[in-house]
């Protein structure tokens, strides 16, 4: 029996000095150098991180996600989940550390389905954070549905030629190159003809429409593109995996993905629980520190008991994950965490800026940044609602329906059978009083 909540102690290490060069070098960068860790690195900015980049890499610390052969530790998944709710706390250590979203899944199925020449040409390059990359998948009458896309390749002597339109795709306008999801076959069903494309962004025919912000960022300067593929062609060469594998490919990404959104989210949600105790041991009203108010001691404890429940669930599902090396197996499970996860940081977010006061909404707090990406969380890689549902039916596999009028668990017919079980017992204490 091995049950364990304590991490090797040279794990360990690494992990107190991802905490402290976090802390000391690199949230820093989000206020040097705000909302441009996708941006290419020159200047000023390439001489302050480069020597961050190295610090990592010399600690071993770089694109962990990624096996030896790749350039990286191949650690697997708790040990990832460790470091990145580290990592969490800051928009620019995913960069600094070489395992930023969407390059990390978009590297993974690289790595996995991409010939020798595409990792060569691609690959390599996003590894060692010299380019970023765009995943071009969802549309803007369709969602994230698959079987409502319409966004179509078709084959045209030894090349493909790709019309339609795309939405939310992310960080294309500092991307370098963007894998697209298309339909190749529109005879059969989607899960089968659907193909994904590596398309530079500098291809003919590729036009970024405008770039869609959050709420509150001004207009066309958002990361999340709408891009319209007007009779874009690319050589062969460019199908990722084979003709009609997207599906396979996208679920191979997205299944990692989801997962590593929330280990950064724990360490988010963390930051913001820090930032309510820390208030509230420091400010006073009527009389006595807010820390003595039932009502904000309430919010520190459910915010307490809320992060705690899913970190436990976090890493039990990374622990599923290294121990099965299959994420259909741990399907429900990852899904179960999408759900939690916005919900968990938009309800601490909200407590701790409560707490600040009129303080909190302004923009000199991160709290309204961190409420609307708990909004965005719930419907990236899927919404929350969609999730719901498959957990929904994995858990309802283990399970069967009684043909009795009566439910299983029924007192009166299980009582009745807990007494003729024990009968005999029953009768000698009758016969005793």
């Amino acid at each position: 029996m091995a049950w364990d909540f304590e991490t090797d102690p040279e794990y360990q290490e690494l992990l107190d000095w991802a905490d402290n060069f976090v802390t000391e070098q690199v949230e820093p960068l989000d206020l040097a150098w705000p909302h441009l860790q996708f941006t290419q690195l020159e200047g000023k900015r390439r001489e302050a991180i480069d020597p961050l980049k190295a610090q990592v890499r010399e600690k071993g610390l770089w694109a962990t996600h990624l096996g030896p052969d790749l350039g990286g530790q191949g650690y697997g998944q708790l040990k990832l989940a460790l470091l990145n709710e580290i990592l969490g706390r800051s928009q620019w250590a995913p960069i600094v550390f070489g395992c930023q979203a969407p390059d990390t899944g978009n590297a993974e199925i690289i790595a996995h389905y991409g010939t020798e020449e595409q990792k060569q040409q691609y690959l390599h390059p996003l590894l060692e954070g010299e380019l970023f990359s765009c995943y071009s998948m969802t549309e803007p009458h369709a969602g994230a549905d698959p079987t409502l896309f319409t966004t179509s390749a078709v084959r045209d002597g030894d090349d493909w030629v790709i019309n339609g339109w795309k939405f939310f795709s992310s960080n294309a306008a500092t991307a370098s190159f963007l894998i697209v999801m298309v339909v190749t076959n529109p005879e059969v069903s989607a899960y089968q003809g659907m193909s994904m494309f590596l398309v530079p962004t500098d291809t003919p025919g590729v036009k970024i429409v405008r770039n869609v912000g959050l709420y509150g960022e001004p207009d066309n300067a958002g990361s999340h593109a709408l891009i319209h593929y007007d009779n874009v062609r690319v050589p062969a060469q460019a199908l990722l995996g084979g003709e009609g594998q997207a599906f396979v490919i996208a679920q191979t990404r997205l299944g990692g993905g989801r997962i590593h959104h929330a280990m950064r989210t724990i360490g988010l949600a963390q930051k913001a629980l820090d930032m309510m105790c820390e208030r509230a041991l420091s400010r006073e009203t009527q009389g006595s520190r807010l820390s003595d108010k039932q009502f904000v001691q309430g919010y520190i404890a459910d915010s307490y008991a809320q992060l705690l429940q899913f970190r436990l669930m976090v890493l039990y599902t990374a622990w599923e994950i290294d121990k099965y090396n299959d994420y259909k197996k741990v399907r429900k499970d990852i899904a179960a965490v999408k759900v939690a996860m916005p919900t968990v940081l938009h309800d601490i977010a909200w407590r701790a800026m409560q707490i600040h006061g009129a303080l909190g909404v302004t923009n000199e707090m991160p709290f309204l940044g961190m409420v609307t990406g708990a909004a965005v969380m719930g419907l990236a890689d899927g919404p929350t609602e969609v999730h719901k549902t498959t957990v929904a039916r994995q858990v309802l596999r283990d399970y069967q329906p009684t043909t009795d009028t009566w439910p299983s668990e029924w007192i009166p017919r299980k009582r009745e059978a807990a007494k003729a079980k024990y009968a005999e017992y029953l009768e000698a204490e009758v016969g005793n009083l």
